[in-house]
C-alpha cells in the first residue's frame, strides 16, 4: 500500500492520473498523463497585460498626433491663443505670409477664450442639473417604487442614454428652445433682482438658443450615465447597514443622507465626471442649439456661444479651403486645448474620489 501511495503522489505531481491495470487494482499503476484544456495561467497574464496598455497607448497616439498637427499653429499664435478673443480666418485671396516659417493668410489671428468658457459654463449647467436630479431618480427607483415600475423606468433611463445627440439637437432647436424662450425665460429674466450673481440671469432672453438651453439639453443627455450607475451602486448598499440606522432612530431621509450616499459618493463622484466628458465633448447637439458664435464670450445664460467641439465641426468645412493648411492646424490646436481640459478634469476627479474614499462612514445622530 505503500507503493502505491507514493506512485499516486508522484503522479499527482507529474499532473497525471493512477489508473488500476489489474483487477484488483493493488500490484500495477497505469500513469496517464492528464490533457490541458483553456489558455494557460501565463497566456492569460499576457493577453489581460496586452489589453490594458492598448487604451494608454491609445490616448498616447491621439496626443501626439494632435501636438504634431497643431504644432505649426502653436507657433504663429502663441500663447495669445489661450486668452485673445479674436476669431479672424484671414483674407482668402491675398497672399499668404510666412510667420516663424509657418505659411498663414494675413490677417489671421484666433483666440480660443470664448470658446473654452462656453465649453465650461454650458458643461457646468448641466452638472448641476443632472447630478440632483439623476440621484434623486436612483433613490426613487430603488426605495420607493415597486419592481414592475422600477424595471419600466430603468429602461426607460437606458433608453435615453442610446439616444443620438443629433435628434437632442433637432428637439433643443424645434421644440424646447422656443418654448423656454417664450413662457419661462421673460419670468426670470425680469423677476430676478439686479444684483450679482442675478444679475447673469437678466437681459434678453432671445430666441431659445444659447447657453442655458444648451445646457438642459446637455444634462438631459448625461442623466441615463449618472443614474444608471448611481441606481447600481445604491442596490448594492447592504441592507443590514441601513435596518442599523434605522434602529437607531435614523428617518429614511437620515438613512439616506448619512449611510447611503457617503456609501455611494465615490461612485457617484466617477459617474458625474463621465457625464461631465460627455458634456464636455459633445458636438452636434451643442452646435445646433449654441448659435455658434465665435469670439464673443456669453454675457448671459441665454446668449449665443460656441464650444470648442462645436466650433471644430462647423468650422472644419470652410477651414479646409484654406490653401495653406494654417486654420486646420488652427482647428487641431483647439482640440488639443479639449483633450487637455478633459484630462485635467480628470486628474481633479480623482484626487476628489480619493479623499472621499477615504472619508469615515458616519452611523448614527453621534448621541
Amino acid at each position: 500500500m505503500s507503493g502505491l501511495l507514493r506512485q499516486f503522489v508522484n503522479g499527482i505531481k507529474m499532473n497525471s492520473i493512477v489508473l488500476p491495470e489489474s483487477g484488483d487494482g493493488l500490484s500495477r499503476t497505469v500513469l496517464r498523463p492528464k490533457k490541458r484544456r483553456g489558455i494557460s495561467i501565463h497566456g492569460l497574464k499576457v493577453v489581460s497585460s496586452m489589453a490594458s496598455v492598448i487604451p494608454f497607448l491609445a490616448l498616447i497616439v491621439v496626443l501626439l498626433v494632435l501636438l504634431s498637427e497643431a504644432l505649426p499653429a502653436i507657433k504663429v499664435n502663441g500663447w495669445s491663443f489661450l486668452t485673445s478673443t479674436n476669431w479672424r480666418p484671414g483674407g482668402t485671396y491675398a497672399l499668404p505670409v510666412k510667420t516663424a516659417g509657418v505659411l498663414h493668410p494675413q490677417g489671421s489671428s484666433f483666440g480660443v477664450w470664448p470658446l473654452i468658457v462656453g465649453t465650461i459654463e454650458s458643461s457646468a449647467i448641466a452638472i448641476v442639473i443632472a447630478v440632483p436630479v439623476s440621484i434623486g431618480a436612483a433613490l426613487i427607483v430603488v426605495k420607493k417604487l415597486p419592481p414592475f415600475w422600477s424595471k419600466g423606468i430603468g429602461f426607460f433611463l437606458e433608453t435615453l442614454a442610446g439616444i443620438p445627440s443629433v435628434v437632442y439637437g433637432l428637439w433643443g432647436t424645434l421644440t424646447l428652445g422656443p418654448i423656454l424662450s417664450r413662457d419661462f425665460y421673460p419670468l426670470i429674466a425680469n423677476h430676478l433682482p439686479n444684483a450679482f450673481p442675478f444679475r447673469f440671469f437678466r437681459g434678453d432672453v432671445g430666441h431659445g438658443e444659447g447657453l442655458l438651453t444648451s445646457g438642459m439639453v446637455l444634462a438631459v443627455m448625461i442623466i441615463p450615465i449618472i443614474a444608471a450607475t448611481a441606481r447600481d451602486l445604491i442596490r448594492q448598499v447592504p441592507s443590514l447597514t441601513e435596518e442599523g440606522g434605522t434602529a437607531l432612530g435614523m428617518t429614511d431621509w437620515e438613512s439616506t443622507r448619512k449611510i447611503v450616499l457617503p456609501w455611494v459618493s465615490t461612485g457617484i463622484v466617477g459617474a458625474s465626471v463621465l457625464g461631465l466628458a460627455r458634456a464636455l465633448g459633445e458636438t452636434m447637439a451643442v452646435a445646433m442649439i449654441s448659435g455658434s458664435i465665435l469670439g464673443a464670450t456669453p454675457t448671459n445664460v441665454y446668449s449665443t456661444f460656441s464650444t470648442i467641439a462645436a466650433s471644430i465641426v462647423t468650422q472644419l468645412d470652410s477651414a479646409l479651403s484654406d490653401g495653406t493648411g494654417f486654420y486646420v492646424k488652427t482647428l487641431a490646436e483647439a482640440g488639443l486645448v479639449l483633450m487637455l481640459i478633459t484630462l485635467l478634469t480628470n486628474i481633479g476627479a480623482r484626487v476628489l474620489v480619493k479623499r472621499v474614499a477615504t472619508t469615515a462612514l458616519p452611523v448614527g445622530r453621534g448621541v
